[in-house]
């Protein structure tokens, strides 16, 4: 798939992927035993919590990693190889995000509902969304690098408040600073509203509910190839 190489730089395409995976996220630490399938190194508080207290879903919080950079290393290797060829993986690295999705969905449905958190059929459920995430994750770094970060918010609300602060005292700033607050507050946003929406969908329709992320991303692949 040849696209034109040129980055992304549409305003809609890092708000879509914003909600893409707070909804994803938040469905995964629900329907999967608090996994995060997005924010994976949230896992590691889990885990510590578990030394602590005992909670479901170990095995599937420590594989979330190394199956996270797995995905993430092949997803860089197929970026580079496409521009060493002056080709854009932009597109590719989408579908391949929609279809670990549609797995994800799939396996939900087929499985749920899920009762125990370290059965096999549960972990790969959710390494499936891992594998999503993590394709999106990589696409952010290196094709998508010009947009707002998509899956990690904190970053992105640590510089709006700074941005804000220094707004706010030096007016003189508002050049460099109101261009960031526009590209980084409308993700921030997105992202929330995806993290309630997955919530309510989820408790309404169960693993339908992520149609509609996968409906976001090819929302942006459309967005994509009209650029």
């Amino acid at each position: 798939m040849s696209l034109n190489p040129t980055p992304p730089r549409s305003p809609y395409l890092a708000p879509l992927r914003a909600f893409t995976a707070g909804f994803v996220d938040t469905t995964g630490f629900i329907a999967l035993f608090g996994l995060f399938t997005a924010h994976v190194t949230g896992n590691f508080v889990l885990i510590g919590a578990s030394l602590a207290e005992f909670h479901d879903g170990i095995i599937a919080k420590l594989l979330a990693l190394p199956v996270f950079i797995i995905v993430v290393v092949a997803a860089h290797l197929y970026v580079i190889r496409q521009q060493r060829r002056e080709r854009d993986a932009a597109g590719v690295l989408m579908i391949a995000e929609c279809v670990f999705l549609a797995a994800f969905m799939a396996a939900g449905l087929a499985a749920s509902p899920f009762l125990d958190a370290d059965a096999p059929v549960t972990i790969a459920t959710g390494m499936l969304a891992v594998t999503a995430m993590a394709v999106q994750n990589a696409g952010a770094r290196s094709v998508f690098a010009t947009l707002s970060p998509t899956t990690v918010m904190t970053g992105n609300v640590t510089q709006i408040v700074i941005d804000l602060v220094d707004l706010a005292l030096s007016p003189s700033k508002a050049a460099e600073v109101k261009p960031r607050l526009k590209k980084m507050i409308p993700a921030v946003l997105t992202f929330t509203l995806g993290a309630l929406g997955a919530a309510l969908a989820y408790l309404a329709i169960g693993f339908w509910c992520l149609l509609i992320p996968i409906a976001a991303i090819i929302a942006g692949l459309v967005v994509l190839r009209r650029r």
